[in-house]
């Protein structure tokens, strides 16, 4: 059974880098046809979808967030991490990894609800 696990810092001053891991265990994450992602959800709004990074290490943004967001990995650790710089208060949410698949196709998918493996979560505050 896969499993992720979120760490990171619960607070984050404005303007900064925000910053967060995901150890993934019980799975590679280069396993063929698997995508790992990050979603968010603002408190009182719905669970969006931030970008993906694939099993060949493409990654993938959405279009509202890329010019802020980075995603990477380091194999030898099994992790995948989340840089979204430049945050603003609007960026205070629970962050979520998680894992779908496998799919094969090269068009990703962003709905969060089609992704079957998931984090617990970690709260991020954005506040000076």
């Amino acid at each position: 059974q896969v499993q992720l696990q979120e760490s990171g810092p619960g607070l984050v001053k404005p303007s900064q880098t925000l910053s967060l891991t995901c150890t993934v265990s019980g799975g590679s994450i280069t396993t063929n046809s698997y995508y790992w992602s990050w979603i968010r959800q603002p408190p009182g709004k719905a669970l969006e979808w931030m970008g993906a990074i694939a099993y060949s290490g493409r990654t993938y943004y959405s279009p509202s967030l890329k010019s802020r967001t980075s995603i990477s990995r380091d194999t030898s650790k099994n992790q995948f991490t989340l840089q979204l710089s430049s945050v603003t208060p609007e960026d205070t949410a629970v962050y979520y990894c998680a894992r779908g698949g496998p799919w094969h196709t090269s068009v990703v998918v962003t709905s969060p609800g089609q992704y079957d493996n998931w984090g617990q979560g970690t709260q991020v505050t954005v506040s000076s």
